[in-house]
């Protein structure tokens, strides 16, 4: 049995969600900037929850934030069978199932409530931890963005990596 649980996100989690992002390790294999404010995360969390948008958050028994997962709807109406994705796990719970739970709820979602067809994300490629996690739950490599982002002062190549539902094509 898991020592934790998965919940939709809350306007109140946007302290948690600072605190997961300002870790070094953690903001390194996003797009988020480092040092984030409590200001700019009580008004991202408004956006994250918004329409087409699903936020869900794993917390221990103590309901300490452990990671956090999101999809959003794809813009456009010939792209709305898709969605993006993203997850961040707190150092300490990396490598522990906390992005597996939060992976299998977020694809459980895509799948059996909002049919969604197709779900993409980018990585760093030297995130092999993820790279692993995201092949265990059926994506594949696409692509590779050059000089894609600018992270620690040089630009990273990113990976975009999706998964089809079966028949989509």
């Amino acid at each position: 049995m898991s020592d934790y649980r998965i919940r939709h996100a809350e306007l109140d989690d946007a302290p948690a969600l600072r605190e997961l992002m300002a870790d070094a390790s953690v903001v390194r294999n996003t797009l988020q900037m480092p040092h984030p404010s409590l200001s700019h995360w009580q008004k991202n969390i408004q956006r994250l929850l918004g329409e087409g948008r699903y936020q869900l958050v794993c917390v221990d028994a103590a309901g300490k934030l452990l990671g956090r997962g999101g999809l959003w709807r794809l813009e456009g109406t010939r792209q709305s069978h898709g969605a993006g994705l993203g997850i961040a796990v707190r150092r300490e719970w990396q490598g522990k199932g906390v992005g597996s739970a939060l992976m299998a709820a977020m694809l459980d979602l895509a799948d059996n409530w909002l049919g969604l067809q197709r779900i993409e994300l980018e990585v760093y490629p030297d995130n092999a931890a993820a790279i692993a996690l995201y092949r265990k739950f059926g994506f594949e490599t696409e692509a590779r963005l050059r000089a894609h982002s600018l992270r620690a002062g040089a630009y990273h190549d990113v990976m975009v990596m999706a998964r089809l539902q079966e028949g989509c094509l």
